[in-house]
């Protein structure tokens, strides 16, 4: 007998109050990298009505003028004006309270546990056996619903909160405002997608189109384009398609005029399922944006990515989870956790020993394979800022890190050699 299932996903636009948030934290970060790449990060941002708020802990050689990174994020997004729906960049108030980071943890990150207690490999430079920021769990996750490696919902997900604002920055539908959302529900058989049960997608937009003041021909309008422009664009490359039983809905609270930081408050880090895989893997809690790369709950999450993406890709499992385990100052992770939910060719007790073998963990180390100090100079500037919106995993339209699958041949040859052996 089959086994059914619905999941369901959700993504938010760039102008998206919480999702502004988090570009302008992480803008801050980009600019703070690129001027000096040691800096520690960590900002948070809070916007509602007329006013930004910007705190947190910075250490650096370099000045930053936070309140024009705030004021050119916002422009960017399209808070500009009457486009921007009641918030604008210009006009809003930004406040700022920033402090250094506190010398004890800066104690623990400058120098590991391992260095002071003169267990680390000495040759290693010293500056670069750093301990973690913090503590904390981290999971990272793949799966081969999709060629990026990510479950299918949340791939759907991002793609029409991608479209939603393309199609208003390049003004094919010019009365759309910058604040949306978008939710996709899977039919799942047999844990595999079958077909698309539920799209939704929720948009700001102007209070007349074209002169048309009436609400309900408004919404008519709306659902029509984006149909075409948004839903059936970014379905015409999906494997899993619509169908005369699946449910659209546009707009179901029937207006969306007032939104973005006027509609509701905004605040950093209160998108952390949109930001990692839609809810079909475990989260730790932790945020990215605004924070420098020491901060293992950004760092690490990346890294646990990376390490469930090349086994998935190297075929020894057809879905896996990734769970990594930090503590202040020590650079060693304390736990590692290999999942495949029942679907590895070989046991997981083995999988664990390639990734110890194959993927160095600590905090120094990830820093460095990725590049993560010097991305927003390789990237014009502006790198976590673009990464702040549609998702940090399985990314198409930027080059990360993280993404690429250069160990899954390694991996696929050490268990063939592992499965010979048996």
């Amino acid at each position: 007998m089959s086994k059914k299932f619905l999941f369901t996903s959700e993504s938010v636009t760039e102008g998206h109050p919480d999702k502004v948030c988090d570009q302008i934290s992480d803008a801050i970060l980009d600019e703070f990298l690129m001027l000096d790449s040691t800096a520690r990060v960590a900002a948070e941002t809070t916007a509602t009505t007329g006013m930004v708020l910007v705190c947190g802990e910075i250490t650096s050689s370099c000045y930053v003028d936070i309140p024009k990174v705030v004021r050119n994020t916002i422009k960017n997004i399209g808070y500009e004006g009457t486009s921007g729906g009641g918030f604008d960049y210009n006009t809003c108030s930004v406040l700022t309270s920033i402090d250094e980071q506190s010398s004890d943890i800066a104690g623990g990150v400058n120098k590991s546990l391992e260095s002071r207690n003169e267990l680390s490999d000495t040759s290693v430079d010293e500056t670069s056996n750093i301990g973690a920021g913090d503590q904390g769990i981290m999971f990272g996750f793949a799966c081969n619903e999709t060629p990026e490696l990510m479950p299918l919902p949340i791939s759907l997900a991002h793609k029409l909160s991608y479209r939603l604002a393309q199609v208003r920055k390049e003004g094919k539908l010019n009365y759309l405002r910058p604040d949306g959302k978008s939710q996709v529900t899977v039919e799942y058989v047999n844990g595999k997608p079958s077909r698309i049960d539920t799209i939704l997608i929720s948009t700001q937009h102007a209070p007349e189109i074209n002169g048309i003041t009436d609400n309900a021909e408004i919404q008519r309008i709306i659902y029509n384009d984006l149909k075409k422009y948004v839903i059936d664009y970014v379905f015409e490359t999906e494997s899993v398609k619509l169908d005369e039983t699946t449910k659209i809905l546009i707009n179901p609270s029937g207006r969306f005029v007032i939104g973005g930081p006027q509609g509701d408050t905004g605040l950093t880090g209160r998108k952390i399922i949109v930001d990692t895989y839609g809810g079909y893997s475990r989260h730790g809690g932790g945020a990215f944006s605004g924070k420098d790369p020491t901060k293992v709950d950004r760092s690490a999450a990346y890294a646990a990515r990376y390490v469930a993406k090349n086994i998935v890709a190297s075929g020894l499992a057809e879905k896996c989870e990734i769970e990594l385990a930090y503590a202040i100052g020590v650079a060693e992770p304390v736990s590692i956790m290999v999942d495949t939910f029942g679907t590895s060719k070989i046991a997981e007790e083995e999988i664990e020993m390639l990734v110890r073998k194959h993927f160095d963990l600590r905090p120094a180390s990830i820093i460095s394979q990725f590049d993560l100090r010097n991305l927003p100079a390789k990237n014009g500037g502006k790198f976590y800022q673009r990464l702040a919106a549609y998702g940090h995993m399985g990314r198409t339209d930027l080059i990360v890190p993280w993404e690429i699958t250069d160990k899954a041949d390694l991996l696929k040859k050490e268990s063939e050699l592992m499965m010979s052996a048996l």
